[in-house]
């Protein structure tokens, strides 16, 4: 390694902090570095072409970000945890110092994580969700109709607050707190559900990889498509968002032994619901 980029979350306290000492340690492991606001995606581009790898200092949310921000310079991420629940990370901020030399010197494994790309032909636009994608109701409380085709066949037409597809990522996020089901973090597969259904099919389907999903909002209120919960774009009635896996993957650089999921899973998500 002789590149590294550090996103960190400005909105935490102690992550630009935490960022600096990262600085100082990688120079002194011999390795260059640049440091950047994970909010600051156009700050970032300069330097991702000559990255070895991402250390993204803050939370869940903050690996997300880097991740669709390094995804197509297919870069290893390696999440250092200042957040609450941690489920994406590698490492806590307080063992980071101990556990990155290893990292650095080649050792550990490359996990790969599913992408979703969500196309809006109405505007010509292409987004990346790690997690997932929401379409459905904005700002207002009230239902929207979402008509649903599998591979071209017509499955369902919600009416609900919305319709959630969901990586093997985001099946322990919003498709979790939604009723849905857990995956692997390495599984192929995709979850679609909807979201608060009203005297509708309300049940989640595990989608196989290469499925491809037509979505269409009808709404006489505002509507919405939404990736991981951190970026949106507003959606006109009638309007078509096209769903389906990216060539991209997230590469999330490991440590810990390959099994290390089924551990957090039990740890982790008994933390978040105390």
């Amino acid at each position: 390694m002789k590149r590294a980029g550090i996103y960190y979350n400005p909105r935490h306290n102690k992550a630009k902090t935490f960022s600096r000492e990262l600085e100082d340690f990688l120079q002194h492991e011999g390795v260059s570095s640049w440091l950047c606001s994970a909010w600051d995606t156009n700050e970032a581009d300069r330097h991702l072409a000559d990255t070895d790898i991402i250390l993204s200092v803050g939370g869940d949310g903050t690996i997300l970000r880097t991740a669709r921000a390094v995804l197509k310079y297919a870069i290893p991420i390696v999440g250092i945890n200042l957040g609450k629940l941690g489920f994406m990370t590698e490492m806590e901020s307080a063992e980071a110092l101990k556990k990155l030399p290893a990292l650095l010197r080649g050792e550990g494994w490359i996990e790969e994580r599913c992408i979703l790309q969500a196309h809006l032909p109405s505007c010509g636009r292409t987004l990346y969700a790690v997690n997932d994608v929401f379409v459905g109701r904005r700002s207002i409380a009230r239902l929207v109709n979402v008509e649903c085709k599998i591979d071209g066949e017509l499955s369902a037409t919600y009416r609900a607050d919305g319709v959630l597809v969901a990586t093997p990522s985001g099946s322990t996020g919003y498709a979790l707190a939604a009723g849905g089901p857990v995956l692997h973090p390495q599984s192929l597969d995709m979850i679609l559900m909807p979201v608060c259904s009203h005297v509708t099919f309300d049940k989640a389907l595990v989608l196989p990889q290469k499925t491809i999903l037509g979505l269409t909002v009808i709404s006489r209120h505002e509507a919405m498509v939404s990736v991981d919960g951190q970026v949106e774009v507003q959606l006109e009635s009638g309007d078509y968002i096209e769903v389906k896996a990216s060539p991209y993957t997230a590469k999330l650089l490991r440590i810990q032994s390959g099994n290390y999921f089924y551990r957090s899973l039990e740890t982790k998500l008994k933390r978040k619901t105390t």
